[in-house]
């Protein structure tokens, strides 16, 4: 009986010296070059760190903001056993960005990334080197590439008309009802829909209904969903690595879970694809289009660069990291756009008049009216500007040691960009909280949000930036000029929409986005070519 209760105390007191050795030794060789570390955060704790200050009531980005405000746009943070160097100036992010670039363009090990992401096979989540670079040039060259969305743009003009098809039908059973056009929609699954259908004709060549159709659809949707909360849910193993063991939380057993499913449903896909291609040869077809997991089954088995991956194992991950990167974030930056127009009808009636001007209320919105519509891309990097899909970037982990603003940087320290405090610099941005997108309209504000420009970066900066900056930008214009072009949206009631953010590695507003709308076209507009 006794034994039961020596055993976890001296486990216990193990693990604290083990983890008050790692922590004072990393420091004090430092100390020991006389080399200035950054300032640190403080309230920090033996092992934990500064864990117990990331508050489980507010997303991590605004806690981390305040930190900001207290230490300053650069500190660190002790978490568990992993150094973080919170930077929140866009000066700073540069120099992290340019000069320490290829330092700064790995990433952290952890749970999730192994186990949902293939052994870290998926693109976004690899570590630097040869085969991120290898994967990364044909994810850019044949699904991400400006030439290669041109000829792709049939598929995204053909899923924003089958959507707002699917309104019009909404409005006209709402007619029949007697309620003279007005219906109420959940707008967020509207544009999820629109977002996943989009990227799933482009990598697997079939529509939402279509790749879940049969008896596992549903599992399949809650698999999509569970990642993101798992990507987003704080493991202790990745914080305690030599906690692993014990699965505290039952995390690995989740993941587990969801890993298998969604393999279950990419290696279907990779089947079917490969019984397409054989039925095309036996029949003479060569000129069929190709998804681009047609293309990632052909050119990656014949090209080096994969390691010790197989080819399989390569084209799942690439995939899906192409089909959850293009679906989350979009929708999530349309919700938040609409919130946001919603909430301040000036600019909702402004942006109609543009798409009256320019585009009439004779005809469709198209892509090619995109770059006429000025205020629609104002509207577009003002939202990003204010609520970035992401907050903070997904962290960075230096390679080796260097220096940043004068202060030494540890090798394996991970770099936490907060992106939404970064934007709202008020020696930048005049009135930075303000949703004013005509703040963009102007000569010396025009940043164009793909990494030249680092006041602006919802999509990060430097080896490491988002390839599918073209395609988001292309999307969520089309989509969100067309809605605003054809139907009227209101506000269910006279309260202003709840805008509270909420967790995750991605933030969608913690309510969905319910409005009413109504068309606002003559009706034969909305069946034109």
């Amino acid at each position: 009986m006794e034994l039961t209760h020596i055993l976890p105390a001296t486990f216990a007191l193990l693990l604290f010296l083990y983890a008050l050795f790692r922590i004072s030794s990393r420091r004090s060789a430092a100390h020991r070059t006389n080399k200035t570390l950054p300032p640190e955060a403080a309230g920090r704790l033996p092992v934990i760190g500064h864990l117990h200050k990331l508050s489980a009531t507010e997303p991590t980005h605004i806690t981390l903001a305040k930190m900001a405000d207290a230490y300053g746009p650069i500190f660190t943070l002790r978490l568990g056993m992993n150094t973080a160097l919170i930077v929140s100036s866009w000066e700073i992010a540069r120099e992290c960005f340019t000069t320490n670039d290829t330092i700064f363009a790995s990433r952290p090990k952890g749970l999730a990334s192994e186990l949902l992401g293939y052994n870290y096979t998926v693109l976004s989540l690899s570590p630097y080197g040869p085969y991120w670079r290898h994967v990364r040039k044909i994810a850019t060259h044949e699904l991400l590439a400006n030439q290669r969305l041109e000829q792709l743009q049939h598929i995204r003009m053909s899923e924003v008309r089958s959507s707002i098809k699917t309104l019009y039908e909404l409005c006209g059973d709402s007619r029949n009802k007697g309620s003279g056009g007005k219906v109420r929609v959940e707008m967020r699954t509207w544009f999820g829909d629109v977002s996943l259908n989009t990227i799933l004709r482009m990598v697997v060549g079939k529509r939402l209904s279509f790749v879940f159709e049969g008896s596992g659809a549903e599992q399949y949707r809650e698999a999509f969903r569970d990642v993101f909360e798992l990507f987003g849910a704080f493991v202790p193993s990745d914080s305690f690595p030599f906690l692993s063991w014990l699965d505290l939380g039952g995390y690995k057993k989740a993941m587990n879970k969801t890993a298998k499913v969604l393999d279950q449903m990419l290696t279907k896909w990779i089947q079917e694809h490969r019984e397409k291609t054989k039925n095309w040869g036996e029949c003479g077809v060569e000129t069929k289009e190709q998804d681009f997991m047609d293309v990632m089954l052909s050119p990656v088995s014949n090209h080096g660069g994969l390691g010790d991956f197989d080819v399989d194992t390569v084209t799942k991950a690439t995939c899906f990291a192409m089909v959850l990167g293009a679906y989350d974030t979009t929708m999530i930056t349309m919700t938040w756009a609409l919130s946001l127009l919603l909430n301040h009808p000036e600019a909702l009636r402004k942006v109609q008049l543009e798409l009256d001007e320019k585009v009439g209320r004779s005809r469709q919105v198209k892509e090619s009216d995109v770059k006429n519509l000025l205020y629609l891309q104002a509207i577009m990097k003002e939202t990003l500007r204010l609520y970035p899909a992401a907050p903070l970037l997904i962290p960075h982990e230096s390679i080796e040691d260097c220096t940043v603003l004068g202060y030494h940087i540890p090798a394996r320290t991970r770099l936490i960009v907060n992106v939404q405090k970064l934007h709202k610099d008020s020696l930048v941005w005049e009135n930075p909280c303000e949703f004013r997108p005509e703040r963009f309209l102007t000569s010396d504000t025009k940043f164009d949000m793909r990494g030249q420009d680092l006041q602006l970066m919802p999509f990060g900066c430097g080896r490491r930036m988002c390839p599918g900056i073209s395609f988001a930008l292309q999307l969520m214009h089309l989509t969100l000029a067309s809605l605003l072009h054809e139907f009227e949206i209101d506000r269910p009631s006279e309260e202003l929409l709840d805008m509270d953010e909420g967790f995750g590695i991605t933030v969608l507003k913690k309510t969905p986005l319910e409005v009413v709308l109504h068309p606002r076209l003559p009706s034969q507009v909305k069946d034109t070519k």
